[in-house]
């Protein structure tokens, strides 16, 4: 027997590698988060997902931000019954208005998209003036640029209202049938009707004449509408998506709390939606997550 030779034994208590194999817990006001949910899969592919999108109530940009905080309440609370391990408020309205009380009240994690988004949009600008297109609520809530500018006082924000983006996108996942549709269908998640040109170009030739190099997607919807808006902001304006950033940021903290899933867990994904029509929402619910949605249940919040 070689006398050199060492037996390794398997770690135990603190040393121990630690996972946790308990879902993640994702919300929005509907198809938009599943943006967000698509990064987390793609970024951390052995996690379960728990999403739910409150159709029912959608949108949320034009509600007060006390009664979406409410909203923050109750489906935060639903998702840690189901013994989510984190939860992500995948709605920028929803961030505004909720993150901070969500974060008191509830025993898991919570993070939302405006930081992480306004992280990579500080880090991102070269001439410190930066955009921002969101809801009406997110806007006026100023979530951006006071956390823009607490990383970088020197920045100057310039936000706009866009509402009808988020019809936009819906708009565009519901493309009529027809050949060029069709077609379109095959390149593009969303089809771009010509009056979308318009729209958009009302909405966001003022903030390129305020010569902004990056512009934040203040909505989960709008990544959605990426060719559109870089197609009027010009190619040399970056187009930030919390959706990617926020993703880097449950992995940071699954990880720093020793709760990511294991290497031999089968991940589920699980679909909610308030709405009145399941089928509407597995389908369009697909082309945002980019892959077939099977498990889709309704769920009715009391009012």
């Amino acid at each position: 027997m070689d006398t050199n030779e060492t037996t390794i034994e398997p770690l135990e208590g603190a040393d121990a590698p630690r996972f946790d194999n308990a879902p993640i817990g994702v919300f929005d006001s509907g198809f938009g988060g599943l943006t967000v949910a698509r990064e987390i899969a793609k970024e951390l592919p052995r996690e379960s997902i728990v999403y739910l999108g409150d159709s029912a109530r959608c949108p949320y940009g034009p509600r007060s931000l006390d009664e979406v905080d409410g909203f923050v309440q109750q489906i935060g609370a639903w998702l840690v019954e189901r013994g989510v391990k984190l939860v992500v408020i995948a709605c920028n309205t929803a961030t505004a208005a909720g993150l901070a009380h969500a974060q008191r009240t509830f025993p898991v994690p919570v993070i939302g998209v405006v930081e992480p988004g306004a992280r990579a949009a500080a880090h991102a600008t070269k001439n410190r003036r930066v955009g921002v297109i969101a809801t009406k609520a997110t806007v006026e809530s100023d979530a951006y640029t006071k956390a823009i500018r607490h990383l970088d006082a020197g920045i100057t924000v310039f936000s706009t209202a866009t509402p009808r983006f988020v019809e936009i996108a819906e708009q565009g996942l519901r493309m009529a049938e027809g050949p060029i549709e069709d077609f379109t269908s095959l390149v593009s998640t969303v089809y771009i009707r010509p009056a979308f040109q318009e729209i958009a170009r009302e909405y966001l030739e003022p903030l390129r004449r305020c010569d902004i190099d990056t512009l934040v997607l203040g909505c989960t919807h709008f990544p959605l509408l990426k060719a559109l808006i870089g197609g009027v902001v010009g190619r040399e304006v970056t187009l930030i998506s919390s959706a990617q950033e926020a993703a880097h940021d449950v992995a940071h903290i699954l990880s720093r709390r020793g709760a990511l899933a294991s290497e031999e867990h089968e991940p589920s994904y699980d679909f909610y939606t308030t709405g009145e029509d399941v089928e509407e929402f597995r389908s369009f619910g697909a082309r945002v997550f980019r892959t077939d949605i099977d498990r889709v249940g309704r769920v009715a919040f009391p009012s």
